[in-house]
């Protein structure tokens, strides 16, 4: 909110004093908190930093070591910078002593060859701090309108990422915390470029608290996540493509040339034509002039409403997250309501039962399994058209939903899980079982099969997926043969005897369905013997615990990697563990001497600072990389 060195030297009444930079050209983009009048030596001691000096130099030291002292005195209190009107000390030009201390402590320091009043000055200043003030409540003002609008109408996470980056006019890109890309808006530049090796460059990216801006790489970053529970950053690049957007953006600004120590400092043409700079002065397209933004446009640090901007669209995507709504029958609506309040301990089992029985769902004293019903392919296998994304949009993904595409055509998504789950209750009916069953999310149908014994169990899940199989062929031929038969997968939990272990039971259903995806086994039923570590990790990659630990786990080899790529000592590693940590054995298979691969273990364990010859230590880590490579696995083709 507060103006530059350089924005001030821009204003009318500074141009009429006919300005000259003479030192401290680097400084100009400093910012002025406030203009101080001064003519005492001492001053440095009455100031706070951020102060614009200005004097006659009437009393200021006479001799050499006392102006450096001054000079040094004003840099060490972090004013921003020092204007000397001529004319009454000093005639011509302030004294060499002077620039040269001013120069080596880059404290822009200004002549005034015309006498001009000092309180025109401190007016115009203090009033160009109100009016930016004003700008920022307005900016703010609107910032808080649009994404109130946004999460009133329940916008998606990439219609959010997009209305943040065409309010600020800068890229940006929202990941999880495993750095992949969930949505991002290139603000009209290259998305290939913003995008390619995202994952390193994002790494290098470690601003220090929830928001901060890393002024070496150039990135606002603020962190996602509602009750506690992080799950990705949004990032904002400023300034964009290394200097600042125009147009209407929040962050607009303009370029302008580099003025040049030594020269006068150019003005726009007054009234008529003529130049308040008086003779001497440069043309305004000269090396010398002045703007109000800096080189490129830019400034150390991003605007404040910036930081607002990028906070309250985290704040949007959270909400947006917790409160996802999709349209249901009433019936269908008690059913999820019941399955949700399992899941999420919200109602007591006893009320959960009790509730279940009015809709004619008995869970008392039953074999209860989980089961979910999934399409292999995140948008539906064959059952549907595939969709575009609008043009210029990213690889869309859905943060609570295991990282799942988005479906950008309005209902298509909706529409086809609406089917799935009338297909599932069909599939329910005609095999005569009975169970509690609803959409879990945006890919998945749950039930929660309640069965007269455990010696059922088998028997009852195999029904239930030939009725399923039948039922879909039906649907098939009804529509002409563009519906896939192949394209669900079942996966089932293990059974349960107590409605207070059924959570257990489907969250157990939902992971073994998510690991199968890439199974390519035609199983009537999966169960959780049918997948590994691996694809139990798969299934938990978006899991905000799971990339935590990975991170702690791999974070500082990875980071080191990224540092220096033609290492890759994650690689070194990975021989290591899957070798069984033979040395001699894991050295051979990634191509290195012994000595070479000894050297590089040793210089891993630094890195990560564990003991390579501990089990416990090697376990974990290589849990962490399965858990890495599940979290690294692309969407399967569509």
């Amino acid at each position: 909110m507060f103006p530059t060195v350089r924005e001030v030297l821009a204003l009318d009444p500074v141009r009429h004093g006919a300005p000259r930079l003479v030192a401290g050209e680097v400084g100009l983009d400093r910012r002025v908190r406030w203009v101080h009048v001064a003519e005492v030596p001492d001053i440095a001691t009455l100031l706070g930093g951020g102060e614009l000096v200005l004097t006659t130099g009437i009393g200021l030291p006479a001799d050499d070591a006392g102006l450096r002292a001054f000079i040094g005195d004003l840099a060490g209190v972090g004013v921003s910078g020092l204007v000397v009107e001529l004319g009454r000390r000093y005639l011509d030009g302030v004294p060499r002593v002077m620039v040269a201390a001013a120069e080596r402590h880059g404290l822009p320091l200004v002549e005034l060859r015309r006498a001009t009043p000092f309180v025109r000055i401190t007016e115009a200043v203090h009033a160009l701090i109100v009016d930016a003030q004003l700008t920022e409540l307005r900016a703010t003002e609107e910032i808080h309108q649009r994404f109130t609008e946004l999460s009133v109408e329940g916008a998606d996470p990439g219609e959010v990422v997009r209305q943040a980056a065409e309010l600020s006019g800068c890229p940006v890109v929202l990941e999880n915390l495993s750095r992949q890309v969930l949505a991002y808006d290139p603000a009209g530049e290259s998305a290939e470029l913003l995008l390619d090796g995202w994952e390193q460059h994002s790494r290098r990216i470690r601003p220090e608290g929830r928001t901060a801006y890393d002024s070496d790489r150039g990135w606002l970053v603020t962190m996602v996540g509602a009750r506690g529970q992080d799950w990705g950053r949004l990032l904002l690049r400023w300034p964009p493509g290394g200097d600042l957007a125009g147009g209407q953006s929040l962050s607009a600004g303009g370029p302008a040339p580099v003025p040049t120590p030594g020269r006068a400092v150019a003005t726009p043409a007054g009234p008529g034509g003529s130049s308040p700079a008086g003779p001497g002065s440069l043309s305004p397209a000269g090396p010398g002039s002045l703007s109000p933004a800096g080189p490129g446009g830019s400034s150390p640090t991003p605007p404040t409403r910036l930081t607002i901007l990028v906070e309250r669209a985290a704040s949007t995507l959270a909400l947006g997250r917790l409160i996802r709504r999709d349209a249901e029958g009433l019936e269908r609506q008690l059913h999820r309501t019941l399955l949700t309040a399992l899941l999420d301990h919200s109602w007591p089992v006893d009320e959960v039962a009790l509730r279940a029985r009015a809709l004619g769902v008995v869970l008392d004293r039953r074999q209860l399994v989980g089961v979910v019903v999934r399409h292999r392919a995140d948008d539906g296998g064959e059952d549907t058209p595939r969709h575009r994304q609008p043009a210029g949009s990213g690889p869309l993904t859905d943060p609570g939903h295991s990282g799942e595409a988005f479906d950008n055509v309005p209902d298509a998504g909706p529409a086809r899980l609406r089917d799935l789950a009338e297909t599932v209750g069909q599939a329910l009916r005609e095999a005569g079982l009975t169970g509690l069953t609803s959409a879990l999310d945006d890919q998945t149908v749950g039930v929660l099969l309640a069965l007269p014994d455990a010696a059922a169990e088998e028997r009852a899940l195999a029904a239930f997926a030939a009725a399923l199989r039948r039922a879909r062929s039906d649907a098939c031929a009804t529509s002409g043969g563009r519906r896939s038969v192949t394209g669900l997968l079942v996966a089932a939990g293990s059974g349960v005897a107590s409605l207070r272990e059924a959570r257990r039971s489907l969250i157990e259903a939902r992971q073994v369905a998510d690991a199968a995806r890439r199974d390519r086994r035609d199983l009537p039923v999966f169960r959780l013997p049918h997948v590994g570590l691996a694809g139990l990790l798969h299934l938990l990659r978006d899991e905000p615990r799971v990339q935590t630990f990975v991170e702690r786990q791999l974070g500082a080899l990875l980071a080191y990697d990224a540092q220096h790529p033609r290492e890759q000592l994650l690689g070194t590693l990975r021989a290591y563990l899957e070798q069984g940590r033979n040395k001699s054995a894991a050295a051979s298979a990634a191509h290195l001497s012994r000595p070479a691969f000894y050297e590089r273990l040793a210089r891993i364990g630094r890195i990560l600072d564990v003991d390579l010859d501990s089990v416990d230590a090697c376990l974990s880590l290589h849990v962490a990389l399965l858990a890495l490579d599940a979290i690294r696995t692309p969407t399967p083709p569509r």
